[in-house]
């Protein structure tokens, strides 16, 4: 509920502070007192967008700031998802700056706009004669119904099926997009992991074909070539073999006259043996080659069919290869497991669909049972409210499609006169029919869940009497369970309040700012009584006005 209310340089508000008791509180005042002021602060409390325009004097900030007690109202959750301090005693306060910037805080954490309107839906709801078509919404009685049916836990089991089944399909979704999509290319892809798979690729291979390649291609030269290197090693008298042993058996001759020439000795011996090794391995080298023109033939088509697969590709090698036919052999695969993987998801969605509508049945028939309850005392509490052939036509059907709410179609239809043709509300029912219809649903709610703070903006417009004193009987009972606030000209109802503020404008300064006062017993006989009978106040009006608050 709203405890305490303070605006600070809003239009014709200079400072203001005022606070609130729970039950009925009536707010009264004169035609252009400023009452529509309150409802413009409390609108931008709640998070509607400011307007430079409404600030009284432009260089200062203007500062609406309300204490609100929640803890009747399970908010915990959404301080969590805010990343809120929750507090029972909770303080929203917005401000909007000299230069037009407008800042929200809900305690004393800056908060965005959207944010204010989440938690400002949750605490104060405002009705008026122009304000009243969330009731020709499906939603809404959809809402009010099911106070009633008392089928929140079902509802809440139904949405989180729902959700799995959305999310579900979604994938199934994503899946047949992609079915479709790699079904274009999977012949294609399938050709080429044939084609690299028939290949029977190898790291390093190129490059062991290529020597190969190179080897039989040019065999005759190598033979003729490590041929000549032998001969000039192992040649008589002038071969490097005979000449190095010469040179050789010199040096080991004259090695023990000096260390130098021990090391020459011993290098020329070296070289020798190095010789030898190099000419027993040109010789091995010798033996083993032999002309192979079949191997050469498959070296050389083996080496085409590599080269032209890497031009098909574009890469430079083997293991780029190797690579594409891992991500084109995944392509396939992955395409290959589609279809059971979208016949596993159908079968689960299949499963989920059977459990939503064994949820949905329970709250069809729960809603179903509540229905008739519904209207009956809808029509009753209309019926005291001065429309007494007013009825609803109502029709509650299962469909095969998957709702937010359920699976079933509201039919609420309307009429307002005997003989008349129902209709839809928002199409058949007046601005004040609508108002009557809003304070009968949301006397009923009231008596089945928490709402938020009710504030009834002059919804009474065109109702005296009998009706008025019913009106404010229905406001006084609804304020057992919640507080509300009621703006009005009834006398009757202005009398019934629990408390009671008077709006009223007054000069200060040569300036006209609005003030709003609670007003003692002796001051609301007063107010009532020039409510009754105008500023010329008659011993009846105040006799009337104590009958009423006596009452």
């Amino acid at each position: 509920m709203l405890g305490a209310l303070s605006i600070k340089n809003f239009a014709l508000i200079e400072q203001l502070q005022v606070s609130f008791d729970a039950g009925l509180i009536t707010i009264t005042g004169e035609t252009g007192a400023g009452k529509s002021l309150l409802l413009g602060a409390l609108g931008l409390l709640l998070g509607k967008r400011a307007d430079l325009n409404s600030v009284k004097d432009n260089s200062q900030k203007c500062v609406i700031e309300g204490v609100f007690s929640i803890a009747q109202y399970d908010l915990e959750a959404f301080f969590d998802e805010q990343e809120l301090d929750y507090e029972e005693e909770t303080i929203i306060r917005r401000e909007i700056l000299p230069s037009g910037k407008s800042r929200a805080f809900i305690n004393d954490t800056p908060v965005t706009l959207q944010a204010l309107s989440g938690l400002g839906a949750r605490l104060i709801d405002i009705h008026s004669q122009h304000q009243t078509l969330e009731v020709t919404t499906n939603d809404f009685q959809f809402e009010v119904l099911d106070a009633l049916a008392q089928v929140d836990r079902e509802v809440k089991s139904y949405q989180r099926g729902l959700k799995l089944l959305k999310e579900k399909q979604k994938e199934v979704d994503l899946l047949m997009a992609s079915k479709d999509s790699f079904t274009k290319e999977y012949e294609y892809n399938s050709f080429l992991l044939k084609e690299l798979d028939e290949a029977q690729l190898k790291p390093g291979e190129l490059q062991e074909l290529e020597e190969m390649h190179d080897r039989l291609n040019n065999i005759e030269e190598i033979q003729e070539r490590l041929s000549g290197s032998i001969a000039i090693i192992t040649s008589e008298e002038v071969g490097v073999g005979d000449q190095l042993n010469i040179i050789k058996a010199n040096l080991s001759k004259i090695a023990s006259y000096s260390g130098p020439l021990n090391d020459l000795s011993e290098r020329i011996q070296s070289l020798y043996i190095e010789l030898d090794d190099v000419q027993e391995s040109l010789l091995n080298e010798l033996e083993k080659l032999e002309a192979d023109p079949e191997q050469l033939e498959k070296a050389s088509q083996r080496l085409q069919l590599l080269h032209n697969l890497q031009t098909k590709h574009n890469v430079a090698s083997v293991e780029e290869l190797l690579i594409i036919q891992e991500e084109l052999q995944q392509k396939v695969s992955q395409t290959e497991s589609l279809s059971g993987d979208i016949e596993a998801l159908q079968t689960e969605i299949d499963t989920i669909k059977d459990q939503l509508d064994e949820v949905a049945k329970k709250i069809h028939e729960k809603r179903n049972k509540a229905l008739p309850g519904l209207i009956e005392e809808l029509e009753e509490i209309l019926n005291a409210l001065g429309m007494p052939n007013a009825s609803f036509k109502t029709s509650l059907t299962l469909q095969d499609a998957y709702f937010s709410n359920g699976k079933e179609n509201l039919e609420f239809l309307f009429c307002a006169n005997k003989g008349g043709s129902y209709g839809e509300l928002k199409k058949v029912a007046s601005g004040g029919e609508l108002s009557r219809i809003m304070l009968a649903i949301k006397a009923i709610l009231s008596r089945y869940a928490q709402l938020p703070t009710i504030i009834f903006d002059e919804i009474d417009t065109g109702v005296s009497g009998e009706i008025a004193h019913k009106m404010a009987d229905l406001m006084l009972n609804m304020s057992k369970n919640l507080q509300v606030f009621s703006i009005t000209h009834l006398p009757q109802i202005a009398a019934n309040g629990q408390s009671q503020y008077k709006v009223f404008k007054q000069d200060i300064n040569d300036t006209t700012v609005t003030q709003l006062k609670l007003l003692n017993q002796e001051e609301r006989i007063t107010e009532i009584a020039e409510m009754i009978g105008g500023k010329s106040i008659s011993e009846s009006a105040l006799s009337h006005a104590k009958s009423l608050l006596l009452n």
